[in-house]
């Protein structure tokens, strides 16, 4: 890895690392771990392990001199009242040969510039085990893998996470008082990172569930789960933010510094009333173990997941039909907003839900449902808890005013229409920003599907700076769709402090703020 000083986060500098891949947990100690296992049954079996996922708080432990104070809380009653509902998951599966490994063998020079070199380096299992090595046959492997888990009925029903379980041929459970079971995969959502399993069994202790509603920043939390196969280790910390967006990502996570490293994926995260509100499912990290940022999935997310699960065996997710980005202090000036907060739409789909309900692109989404949208990945944290069909009512600001929409939301798995191309657009201007502009041939606009713009043949000064580049199309500045360099030289002169410029680069459409202050 690259040891570069800076507080941007990239796929290069920070990697983001899944707890427990199909591809780790092969090679943890096998003594210490049965050591570990023997020490956890002994215990469980003076203790009675609850029978309904009734929740029993942590307890405040004394402070010595003074009444009034509150010392660290104690998890003892926490950790065997719910320990025996805290699972070990183990998989085996033929997954193909990923690139990513083999570079640990020498076949990829340019390892060390792929976020997950490290990860891989240092966690994957020596070598596969009864299947065909790198490069033989059909490039497949047998792959031992290791994560968490926790029972939510009785019956066996378990959550864990899909990274998980993914490409599992076979899928062993192990309790806490060394039992094991075959478990069967019921269905697992990759855009959530939820799976749920199934084990025959009756009688099982189960976990209370509880709810992130009420959840505050700052608040103890607890994880259970077999970090490395070391099996019921418990691990805490406090909340450090919740509806946190991570790339590529709809879920909004409960950010954590519990301690969470591979093995611990798919484990319960609980508060401190003895109720689980996530599940452990990521981590960033430059080594590939803790680093003090711990991400779970909301359990109202999970639970939402796993009634769809068990009820129909298939996940249906809600989608709006735009793309969004960020609003810096650069749009915020450029579209007139008191502050750089909301969602800026930059393409809408073409017969989607926003679409139809009247979005436009330059809109900035402000509220959804009444729930303030700060960050650009607020909007799709909340669609994730969302259903198709679920109508959502939305502040949206545009040309300089609040206008409110309604959207039925639709179904994420259906196709995509043509992207919008007649949305609005931005625009920079001439000398102010630096650039070299021309209209599109009638033969470049037939070949790229633009019907409208200027390309960009030279980008110097504040648009340069600010990152536009060379081959770029403009097709609109402050929302105004531009077609000469008099339009965009009009709307330039109206501006203030910045502009932002709705640039077509490839098949993507993104606003630049440039600086014109």
């Amino acid at each position: 890895m690259h040891n570069e000083g800076t507080t941007t986060i990239t796929a290069k500098r920070l990697t983001l690392a899944l707890c427990a891949a199909g591809a780790i947990g092969g090679a943890v100690g096998a003594v210490a771990v049965n050591h570990n296992n023997a020490t956890a049954a002994a215990e469980a079996a003076a203790i009675a392990a609850p029978a309904n996922g009734t929740p029993v708080a942590a307890t405040p432990a004394p402070v010595a001199g003074n009444a009034n104070a509150v010392g660290l809380p104690d998890f003892t009653k926490i950790v065997s009242h719910n320990g025996p509902a805290v699972v070990n998951i183990r998989v085996v599966g033929n997954a193909k040969a990923d690139p990513r490994v083999q570079m640990q063998d020498g076949d990829d020079g340019d390892g060390q510039d792929d976020p997950f070199f490290e990860f891989f380096r240092r966690f994957q299992p020596q070598q596969p085990r009864g299947g065909q090595g790198h490069g033989q046959g059909s490039g497949r492997n047998l792959v031992f893998g290791a994560g968490s888990g926790f029972i939510v009925s009785p019956d066996g029903v378990i959550l864990t996470n899909a990274h998980v379980v993914r490409d599992a041929t076979e899928v062993t459970v192990k309790l806490q008082d060394r039992r094991e079971y075959r478990a069967k995969v019921l269905g697992s959502d990759t855009k959530t990172d939820v799976a749920v399993l199934k084990i025959d069994a009756k009688n099982l202790p189960v976990v209370p569930v509880g709810n992130t509603r009420n959840l505050q920043v700052g608040e103890w939390v607890l994880a259970i789960g077999s970090p490395y196969g070391l099996d019921s280790t418990v691990t805490a910390g406090v909340v450090s933010a919740k509806g946190r967006s991570l790339p590529n990502d709809n879920v909004p996570f409960i950010q954590t510094d519990v301690a969470v490293n591979p093995g611990n994926s798919g484990g319960p995260l609980f508060n401190t009333r003895g109720e689980v509100v996530g599940i452990n499912s990521q981590i960033y990290s430059q080594t590939g173990g803790y680093q003090g940022l711990s991400f779970a999935i909301p359990i109202d997310v999970a639970v939402r997941i796993k009634d769809q699960i068990v009820a129909t065996g298939k996940v249906q997710h809600a989608k709006l039909g735009v793309v969004v980005q960020e609003v810096n202090q650069g749009f915020a000036d450029s579209f007139k907003l008191e502050s750089p907060e909301g969602a800026l739409v930059s393409n809408v789909e073409r017969g989607g839900a926003a679409d139809k309900a009247g979005l436009k692109s330059g809109d900035v989404i402000r509220r959804v449902n009444g729930q303030q949208i700060v960050g650009s990945g607020d909007l799709p944290a909340l669609l994730a808890v969302a259903r198709p069909g679920d109508k959502v009512a939305m502040d949206v600001w545009r040309d300089g005013r609040t206008v409110q929409l309604s959207a039925t939301l639709g179904n994420a798995n259906d196709k995509p229409d043509q992207a919008d191309r007649d949305s609005l657009a931005s625009n920079a201007g001439g000398g102010k920003l630096g650039l070299a502009l021309r209209p599109l041939e009638p033969l470049e606009r037939r070949q790229s599907g633009i019907p409208s713009g200027l390309v960009i043949e030279d980008a110097a000064g504040a648009a340069e700076a600010a990152g536009v580049q060379e081959g770029d199309v403009l097709l609109a500045v402050n929302g105004k769709t531009v077609n000469s360099v008099d339009q965009v030289r009009d709307v330039v002169n109206k501006s203030s402090k910045s502009v932002a410029l709705l640039i077509q680069r490839g098949g993507d459409r993104i606003f630049i703020p440039v600086r014109i202050g």
